[in-house]
């Protein structure tokens, strides 16, 4: 008994070991939880994110799909950019067996680590660039409403609309604007909806009763559609979308305040004739003291102007501007062109008034272009003279009178003709001329009417130019930054020849002026009127 007692023990133990082995196989081979022996190679991952270990993976595959899930959990409740800081990191190993974690659990596990580092929410927005002037918007409908508020103010009736089109140019999403005549673009849809084709003589008929327009003298007045008749911007604009933290964002009313308010804007006024500093002042509703301090060429408010000066003034400007067209029916006073009779027997400074002027009276249908509210244009097409102007007749001459003026408007005189100490190596100890110290770019002007026998490089001179005078006089400018005539070009008293500079022998920004009598300088100022 005892012997068959141990024997049945013994099979017992066997099954039972049996069993245990075979169970332990089984839970290794198809518990998900644990990673099955490889050779070579790793087979445990311990996943880390942030330097937090969030748990353990049987592949970098699983580590990397329990992270996308994460940022789609972090993600979830908003549909702007949010952004995280998170450096996820992998150490693998390889071993018989391991414990690892579902993709759930790390996830879960991730998504908590990536709100404690939560950094900022970018919010889709558009980018407005206007020139070298940009602003930020937080949605398209926003950017219309900002771009309709510059065109509105002109288009009273809403004729025209704006619309965003890509600019195929670009390799990136880029959108213009193109404002569009609502009416017009109406119209287009409408007939490439119902267009049917013709054949014949009647398509033939239509096509040219669509091409001949009624000419301006068959209209009346009344068959012109006055009014606003073209609108565009008259700046670059381009629109991105971007995503910005709302710092960067601006409110829809600041944008438009910012684009339509008119702010002071630095620009170039070429003078004109019969202008004076007082009246270019008030132009640009400036005082003359302001003016002069603007402008270094100006010593004060008797300083002489002349045709074709470049004088700095501030224009008011929004930063977006825009141009446009407007039809306009009205009635003015007008009158007539001066005619001249030549004489050419007097000098060019004599003339004589034969015929008294009287001013007429018209109607007119014109199209008068703007850019903001300052007219740039104006097209007459239909006009109707109530009474005809009378003409001023002025006889004149035609020959140049052997005179000169000085070169240039302003300046300040620093070196007179005749004897002087060297102001610099190279320079001569007798000067031929006379010097105004004057900044780069001033107008240089023919003192004299006459032709040009030098323009270019003069040694010493630097840039300069020569012109020869009826009178058998001449006239030289040096140092010159920018010569405008060329050789054997006429040019008339006043007329623009060049800009003032420091180039060849000199000691600063200033005008070399010399005249020749019979092939030698005298002084200059014993000549100029």
């Amino acid at each position: 008994m005892k012997f068959g007692n141990t024997v049945f023990h013994n099979k017992i133990k066997i099954w039972f070991l049996h069993s245990a082995l075979f169970v332990i196989v089984l839970w290794i081979l198809f518990m998900p939880s644990m990673v099955t022996y490889r050779k070579g190679g790793n087979n445990y991952f311990t996943v880390k994110l942030n330097d937090v270990v969030v748990g353990h993976a049987g592949s970098k595959g699983d580590a990397y799909a329990a992270y996308r899930k994460a940022r789609r959990l972090f993600a979830v409740g908003t549909e702007e950019l949010t952004l995280s800081d998170s450096d996820m990191t992998i150490e693998g190993k390889n071993v018989t067996w391991g414990g690892v974690d579902s993709t759930d659990s790390m996830a879960h596990k991730m998504v908590d680590i990536l709100k404690k580092n939560k950094k900022s929410t970018l919010n889709r927005a558009y980018s407005i660039k206007i020139n070298q002037f940009a602003i930020n918007l937080s949605s398209i409908e926003e950017v219309m409403q900002l771009l309709d508020s510059s065109i509105t103010k002109y288009d009273e009736e809403q004729k025209f609309d704006v619309k965003l089109i890509l600019d195929p140019t670009r390799e990136v999403n880029v959108l213009t604007p193109q404002v569009v005549n609502k009416e017009e673009a109406q119209k287009e849809e409408e007939s490439a909806e119902n267009q049917m084709p013709e054949a014949g003589f009647s398509s033939f008929v239509t096509e040219e009763f669509n091409k001949a327009a009624p000419l301006a003298y068959d209209k009346d007045f009344s068959d012109y559609k006055l009014g606003l008749i073209d609108i565009d911007f008259g700046d670059k604009v381009e629109i991105v979308e971007s995503y910005l933290p709302d710092e960067e964002i601006s409110d829809l009313n600041t944008a438009i305040e910012e684009v339509t308010r008119d702010k002071e804007t630095p620009t170039i006024y070429e003078v004109q004739r019969g202008d004076v500093l007082g009246t270019i002042a008030e132009k640009f509703n400036l005082s003359v003291d302001d003016l002069v301090k603007m402008n270094e060429t100006l010593n004060d408010e008797n300083t002489m102007i002349r045709d074709g000066d470049e004088l700095k003034v501030n224009v008011p400007m929004p930063l977006l501007s825009v141009n446009y067209t407007i039809e306009e029916y009205y009635e003015e006073d007008y009158e007539a062109e001066v005619q001249y009779v030549d004489n050419d027997s007097w000098y060019t400074t004599e003339t004589k008034v034969l015929q008294e002027p009287s001013a007429g009276h018209r109607k007119v249908v014109a199209k008068r272009s703007y850019t903001n509210s300052d007219v740039t244009g104006t097209e007459i097409e239909k006009e109707e003279i109530t009474y005809k102007a009378v003409p001023k007749i002025v006889e004149r001459g035609t020959i140049v009178p052997p005179t000169y003026i000085k070169p240039i408007s302003g300046g300040r005189l620093t070196s007179g003709f005749g004897k002087r100490n060297r102001p610099t190596k190279g320079a001569s100890s007798f000067h031929k001329g006379v010097d105004w110290a004057t900044p780069v770019g001033t107008a240089v002007m023919a003192s004299s009417s006459g032709t040009v026998t030098r323009a270019g490089w003069g040694s010493g001179y630097g840039y300069c130019v020569y012109i020869r005078h009826p009178d058998g006089k001449e006239t030289r400018y040096g140092h010159l930054s920018k010569v405008l005539v060329k050789v054997g070009q006429s040019v008339d008293q006043g007329q623009k020849i060049a800009l003032s500079g420091n180039t060849g022998v000199s000691t600063g920004p200033h005008l070399h002026f010399e005249i020749l009598v019979g092939g030698s300088q005298v002084n200059p100022l014993n000549l100029l009127n």
